[in-house]
């Protein structure tokens, strides 16, 4: 499978390096180049610095050839923009997508994107957990 990461921080770096050991091709697109060490020495994959809502930066990072397109930088907009990009102009068919707020994450998967929301996630975690050490009639 070949895949397109934009953003390499945690989250991006440790997926990017999780699909490379799996034996997946993974080109990682980021606007700092330093982000790049997060991937560690043993990662296979490619890297491009540039910004992921740039398409001819995309096609240098080989989305036309890409199966999956993932972004996770640290910006809703500019993951919202990247993943627009990749769905109506190079027809990614599994585009998926990081939005920290849950108004917009919910518009975006209504609109058939693939999406993540980490403050959703997290807040039902936590209130799963409240959950557990509560009497029943108290649950939240």
């Amino acid at each position: 499978m070949n895949v397109v990461v934009m953003g390499s921080g945690r989250v991006g770096a440790r997926v990017a390096t999780i699909l490379d050991q799996h034996g997946h091709r993974v080109c990682v697109v980021d606007t700092n180049p330093d982000s790049f060490r997060r991937l560690g020495d043993s990662f296979g994959g490619d890297t491009l610095i540039g910004t992921g809502i740039d398409e001819d930066v995309l096609r240098r990072a080989g989305i036309e050839d890409a199966d999956v397109f993932i972004a996770v930088t640290n910006g809703d907009n500019r993951n919202i923009m990247a993943a627009q990009v990749a769905r109506t102009v190079f027809e990614i068919g599994h585009v998926i997508l990081r939005i920290y707020d849950p108004v917009r994450e919910d518009t975006y998967r209504r609109l058939g994107l693939h999406t993540v929301c980490p403050t959703t996630t997290i807040s039902a975690m936590i209130i799963d957990q409240i959950n557990d050490f509560l009497p029943a009639y108290e649950e939240i």
